[in-house]
């Protein structure tokens, strides 16, 4: 019988989770709740728990159970630190209170974004090395190394933060090419564009006009995107000088845009790089898409 595992996805939203075949990835049992209102009552890590014991019991086989949450985490991966989406189960040593509840049944807790890139090793549709940047673009800008196919945790625990070092206008690199920037930007470059776009001018672009817009050749969309390329690019550049990585996947909503910010990408790493990093350099979009935290979350229990 296939090993099975249990992956919680803890999201700011909705907290989804489902039974995971370790052998092929296929998602069982899937279930998903609104976050807000486990915040609300209070009980958030009951609640949590309410919704494994019913997992469990359907699925009483599964002894494994991974858990990826938004956020730093202890370095023993045993307590919540910061959660800034759900603040009220700061501090809470999550992992040793479940393991109390459920006897016999091992939890993993981690980083939803290095649990995402785990997923990639462990359940991608193409085989990825044993080490690995995996950068998250969506909301903000999050991001995981793989080395040796363990998360890379850092000094604290809490290392690859890559959407908070310094980029331009002042900010970090999320506050320029996070969701809500990437829409700014796209409004401010539209008011001073003088040439054909399709984009619309009273500050109503979307993510999916804009992807949409840069497929058909739009000359505006494809400059707001080899801007957001420049500056992930050089993050990038850092990220593969201090870890001396270059197998470099890119997920996350907004990596729907991959294909127009690539261009503009290999043009900033070919000029910061030398061929001993560019001769090796892959950059590859990530393949599990919305799976990619469920299944991140199982992984962990490998």
């Amino acid at each position: 019988m296939a090993t099975e595992y249990l992956g919680i996805d803890i999201g700011g939203t909705n907290v989804k989770m489902g039974i995971v075949d370790a052998s092929t990835g296929t998602i069982s049992n899937f279930y998903s709740h609104d976050t807000g209102s486990w915040r609300k009552s209070g009980q958030f890590v009951k609640s949590l728990g309410d919704a494994i014991a019913i997992q469990l019991k359907e699925n009483p086989e599964v002894e494994k159970c991974g858990i990826g949450v938004p956020g730093l985490i202890t370095r023993d991966r045993q307590s919540l630190i910061e959660i800034t989406a759900i603040p009220e189960i700061n501090g809470v040593s999550v992992i040793p209170e479940l393991e109390k509840r459920f006897k016999g049944k091992k939890f993993f807790l981690e980083n939803d974004a290095n649990a995402a890139a785990l997923g990639e090793y462990y359940f991608g549709e193409q085989g990825v090395p044993e080490d690995y940047i995996f950068v998250t673009l969506g909301t903000g800008v999050g991001g995981a190394a793989i080395i040796d196919k363990k998360v890379f945790k850092g000094g604290g625990g809490n290392a690859m933060e890559p959407g908070h070092i310094p980029s331009k206008n002042n900010k970090v690199l999320e506050r320029n090419i996070g969701k809500v920037e990437l829409l700014n930007l796209s409004n401010s470059m539209r008011s001073s564009w003088t040439k054909a776009t399709v984009l619309p001018d009273d500050g109503s672009i979307s993510t999916t006009g804009l992807v949409a817009a840069a497929a058909d050749g739009d000359k505006l969309a494809l400059a707001i995107f080899d801007e957001v390329g420049t500056m992930l690019a050089e993050g990038l550049v850092t990220m593969i000088r201090i870890l001396d990585i270059t197998t470099i996947l890119i997920g996350g909503g907004l990596s729907a845009s991959f294909e127009y910010i690539m261009p503009a990408i290999k043009k900033q790493l070919d000029f910061w790089l030398t061929p001993y990093y560019t001769k090796n350099l892959n950059i590859k979009r990530a393949t599990l898409g919305n799976d990619a935290g469920l299944l991140g979350a199982a992984s962990l229990c490998f």
